[in-house]
């Protein structure tokens, strides 16, 4: 279980690392955009991704 979580970590990484790596510019004017978000819309988003995350989490680990 901890192995896979892990790796979950290290792929989440991974992808983070590279779209940072290859979109710099679109990356910025992405914080730039969530910096005028709403305090609410960024809760309710990060929420949602949050348990999208746990079910797909949970759903692989079964």
């Amino acid at each position: 279980m901890m192995q896979f979580i892990l790796g979950s970590l290290g792929l989440l990484l991974i992808i983070e690392g590279l779209l940072y790596a290859l979109f710099p510019n679109r990356m910025k004017n992405m914080i730039r955009s969530m910096l005028e978000m709403n305090n609410d819309t960024l809760k309710w988003g990060g929420l949602a991704s949050a348990i999208v995350g746990f079910l797909m989490l949970w759903t692989a680990v079964r």
